[in-house]
């Protein structure tokens, strides 16, 4: 079906065109603006009034005229087209193929811009994700439909971190493997050629959907391209009964370009220039994760997001830790200390990870190691602090066990390979392994039964001692 169709322009500002107010012409409406040569190239409106319409361009203004321009209204919003063709191809931002082939078989086109979940029909999320990686199983348990992000700064691993959960992330109570969405969103060529390389080597690459924005995209497409990405998700997960993993790089950039839009639309600016809708923007990303019942798929999310100046008080981590159900902290000092990955012990959370532990889902000692662990490096940063003022030879025999314990609690629990799956079983060990470097009388957040279930014929090992090797002579 064709829409309506105009002739000129009121005026051209960048990649925003302004042309007469048309009838029955919504917000979010793809637009189709051709120049003089008749080369077309897509837009959507992005505001109107009484007079005029604004609409976005998805590219560059080159080559238009205000006078010989033509805009046609095509009466939709923006949609993709989905099917179970989608697994192992790669799109632009706006969902169209740059892999080489053509457009996948299927008559179903969605709106890009979906509906939130009705918060009835939800599903409370409760099944543990086992993604290999101690510092996330252990201590920031991932569930099955959460959305748990990982707040990163330049430089930092923590497309690596995204790489490895891919690879390894299953679900203990299932079968089932994950389907992969990725979408990236302003990022460097090279960026985006590792995580093509690592799935393909990987092997997962046939179960992967990649959506790809590059940083020399116009910014509306960094807007319109988490949005395909998330749509092509819930075909999946709530039309084909999918386990969906959504992993989003970078979110800054996102957000970057949507105050590069607010500012070129003239809206009044809120904290450090973001538009004061960016909450509700986030959200309706964050919130299209999650379980619906009648639907045994699921969306779950890891956005990534780099932190300007490894400030986590910028509005854009701070909104997000807002909406989402805890955040992955990655730490620029353990990095620099060569601890992989560099997941920060303390400001590192997983609201969720209650509801997924324990008997029947991990196993019963979790939850207790887990909290002692916490307890325990936080007492670490305190004795580190005390010891950089008064010396490490001042301290008390206990806080130098807490020393003793901080290094093992870096140097083996946290610190694996970048292609070292650890099962739960493997992480809850090193867990206690570690903890045998405090007294015993300090664990107080375990109760005695699994003290003496797991803790004990550690220690017990532990003073066995070697075998002599004697020379025959």
């Amino acid at each position: 079906m064709r829409g309506v169709a105009y002739r000129g322009l009121t005026r051209i500002e960048g990649p925003v065109v302004i042309t007469a107010r048309s009838k029955n012409v919504g917000f979010n409406e793809v637009v189709a603006v051709y120049d003089r040569e008749e080369g077309r190239r897509l837009g959507r409106v992005v505001d109107m009034s009484e007079d005029w319409t604004a609409i976005q361009i998805f590219g560059s203004n080159t080559g238009l005229s205000a006078d010989e321009a033509r805009v046609e209204f095509l009466g939709r919003p923006m949609e993709i087209r989905v099917g179970t063709g989608l697994l192992g191809r790669v799109f632009n931002g706006l969902g169209e193929p740059i892999d080489g082939y053509g457009a996948i078989f299927s008559s179903t086109c969605l709106d890009v811009n979906g509906l939130p979940i009705n918060p009835y029909a939800r599903t409370y999320p409760r099944d543990f994700i086992q993604t290999g990686i101690s510092a996330i199983d252990g201590m920031n348990t991932l569930i099955r439909g959460q959305k748990l992000p990982i707040f990163s700064g330049n430089g930092l691993a923590h497309n690596r971190l995204a790489a490895q959960i891919v690879r390894q992330a299953k679900i203990l109570a299932s079968d089932e493997s994950f389907v992969v969405i990725f979408c990236a969103m302003g990022v460097k060529y090279d960026v985006a050629r590792f995580f093509l390389d690592d799935f393909e080597r990987s092997g997962v690459l046939a179960k992967v959907v990649i959506f790809l924005s590059l940083a020399d995209a116009p910014s509306l497409e960094r807007l319109v391209a988490p949005r395909c990405a998330l749509t092509a998700a819930e075909y999946l997960a709530y039309e084909k009964d999918m386990h969906v993993l959504v992993v989003m790089t970078d979110m800054t950039n996102y957000c970057e370009a949507l105050r590069e839009v607010s500012s070129i639309r003239g809206e009044v600016p809120s904290r450090k220039g973001y538009p004061g809708y960016l909450y509700s923007e986030l959200a309706s990303l964050y919130e299209r994760a999650g379980k619906i019942t009648g639907s045994s798929g699921s969306i779950t999310q890891i956005p990534i997001l780099t932190m300007p100046n490894d400030d986590i008080s910028h509005p854009i981590p701070d909104l997000s830790g807002y909406i989402t159900e805890g955040q992955i902290v990655l730490d620029r000092e353990l990095a620099q200390r060569g601890v992989y990955p560099p997941v920060a012990g303390l400001p590192s959370l997983s609201r969720l990870m209650k509801d997924g532990i324990g008997p029947g889902m991990t196993r019963d000692d979790h939850k207790d190691v887990s909290s002692q662990l916490f307890a325990a490096y936080s007492q670490v940063k305190q004795v580190r602090n005390l010891a950089s003022i008064i010396g490490e030879e001042e301290l008390s025999s206990e806080d130098k066990q807490y020393l003793r314990f901080g290094e093992q609690f870096e140097q083996s629990f946290l610190s694996q390979g970048e292609f070292e799956n650890r099962d739960i079983g493997r992480t809850l060990d090193l867990g206690w392994t570690v903890l045998t470097e405090i007294p015993r009388d300090e664990l107080l957040r375990i109760k005695q039964e699994l003290i003496e279930k797991y803790l004990d014929p550690i220690v017990a090992a532990q003073q066995v001692p070697a075998p002599v090797h004697q020379e025959v002579s």
